[in-house]
């Protein structure tokens, strides 16, 4: 009677550990899937922050608040536009000038930035004297990476600028910016920017991108 009964309530044992596996399967898989989407979540906010923060940028050039669009970028931030080339098919990695072949239309740091929004408030400015229109519209925002202190970002950027009466430019082309959280804001560390043609159609580059 007793090895009857030890082997009656081992069946009943398995029996409620199966029952209680799924549950418990069911449970591990439900934890990873709050952390998925904790994780998704976390993104997408940072994502939005980092937008919001690309919108305001374009809206202080637009209206010509050189002073607080300055003031978002580190003292050490390297501001970048390389060169592009018609290569061939089997050469495209060659087509945006490198960082070492010392090519750009402008490579340039915070002082030198300051240098020239200092120039354009003289009034005096050749090429900006009127001051251009201009209008920077900002799309395609990626995070493609994230760490607790800085940000690599990308965008895609339409810039039009109108002169005088009839001196019309449009600057098609995408940025990588990499943003550093200093003082609890974001700040522009490093900025390359890519314009999507060979040659430069306009007469100047006295407008920031």
């Amino acid at each position: 009677m007793k090895s009857t009964r030890k082997k009656t309530a081992k069946k009943s044992n398995k029996k409620v550990a199966a029952k209680q596996a799924p549950a418990l399967r069911l449970t591990q898989g439900g934890e990873q899937g709050r952390t998925t989407r904790n994780g998704a979540l976390a993104r997408l906010f940072l994502t939005h922050e980092l937008t919001e923060f690309l919108y305001r940028e374009a809206e202080l050039l637009d209206e010509r608040r050189y002073e607080e669009w300055l003031d978002l970028f580190t003292e050490d931030a390297r501001y970048w536009l390389p060169l592009r080339r018609n290569m061939k098919s089997t050469e495209l990695e060659r087509e945006n000038s490198s960082d070492l072949s010392g090519i750009s239309w402008f490579d340039e740091g915070k002082e030198t930035l300051t240098g020239r929004v200092r120039q354009i408030q003289t009034g005096v400015h050749w090429a900006e004297e009127p001051h251009s229109r201009v209008c920077h519209i900002v799309s395609n925002v990626q995070v493609l990476k994230a760490t607790s202190a800085e940000v690599m970002v990308k965008s895609r950027i339409l810039v039009y600028r109108n002169r005088l009466q009839d001196e019309t430019d449009f600057f098609v082309g995408k940025r990588e910016d990499l943003l550093r959280r200093v003082n609890h804001q974001w700040k522009i560390a490093r900025r390359k920017i890519i314009l999507d043609q060979n040659v430069l159609l306009s007469k100047n580059i006295t407008i920031f991108f």
